[in-house]
């Protein structure tokens, strides 16, 4: 009896990890690393794909069109926005994140050089609910002159659909699998049951990881901001202009004077010996 039972155990196994293998191949497996979770990779959404358009053009999931499933987006938006004062601009946008229930990812402030005029310029990064941050960005916007801005929205509603219905599918294998080992009598089953439980754990947390990621990235914007403030003008007056340029030009035409007088000077000594000698030696005949 025991045997009998043994043998059917396995070939429930066995057929247990075929279908689950199946249904989780596609998943790449460099998303079981927490690093993989910073970007939305390109992988094979089969399971989602595997979908019935109708003639409207819209898929056939599940008995339910497409169209009334929530869609899933990724915002990311890029500004720069021109300030008085870099320092306290960067800190009312930092205080408008939390007021708007996200937070502050990090920021920077450094001086920036226009020649000898300096000033500050600085970086805030803001997670903001995808609820707010369409207001959000108007009320950055009447901090100062927004110069650039970028809007972006990744939908990821496929990648979503397809990670949800695998992770299902895996935690229900899971539930079967406990029911086996619950039933089962050998050690040789329990190991076999306990180290194809093991595997479906290990997928059921890299699916749940890379969900819980994308549920952040939905839920929050990421608005990158990055705040100056004006370039220094400096003017000056006609006459200040007029007096600097007459000094300059003064002092390079003693410059020039000063040249010219080295080329000169060694043919004037030269001038003066021989005309000195010659003057001599007439005297001297004269006499």
């Amino acid at each position: 009896m025991k045997a009998k039972f043994s043998s059917v155990a396995i070939l429930i196994i066995l057929l247990a990890a075929t279908f689950v293998s199946g249904c989780a191949s596609s998943y790449q497996e460099s998303s079981t690393q927490s690093s993989d979770y910073m970007a939305v990779e390109e992988y094979d959404n089969s399971y989602a794909r595997n979908v019935v358009m109708d003639e409207s053009g819209y898929a056939d999931y599940g008995g339910a069109s497409t169209a009334s499933v929530d869609r899933k987006t990724i915002t990311t938006v890029d500004m720069t926005i021109q300030v008085s004062n870099a320092a306290e601009g960067i800190d009312k946008i930092s205080k408008m994140a939390v007021a708007s229930g996200g937070y502050v990812s990090s920021s920077s402030i450094y001086d920036s050089y226009y020649g000898s005029d300096e000033s500050k310029e600085g970086y805030v990064i803001v997670r903001v609910p995808e609820s707010e941050y369409s207001s959000f960005l108007e009320d950055v916007g009447e901090l100062g002159e927004v110069t650039s801005k970028s809007v972006s929205a990744q939908d990821v509603t496929e990648e979503y659909i397809d990670v949800s219905a695998r992770l299902d599918n895996l935690e229900r294998q899971e539930s079967r699998l406990q029911d086996i080992l619950n039933m089962t009598e050998t050690v040789e089953d329990v190991l076999a049951v306990e180290k194809e439980l093991e595997r479906v754990r290990g997928e059921i947390e890299s699916l749940t990881g890379r969900l819980n990621y994308l549920d952040d990235r939905i839920e929050f914007s990421t608005i990158s901001i990055r705040v100056t403030e004006p370039r220094p003008i400096t003017r000056s007056w006609g006459i200040r202009d007029a007096i600097s340029e007459s000094v300059n030009g003064f002092i390079s035409m003693i410059n020039a004077l000063i040249i010219l007088i080295g080329y000169l000077l060694p043919l004037v000594i030269v001038l003066i010996f021989f005309g000195g000698a010659g003057l001599f030696i007439r005297r001297r005949i004269r006499r």
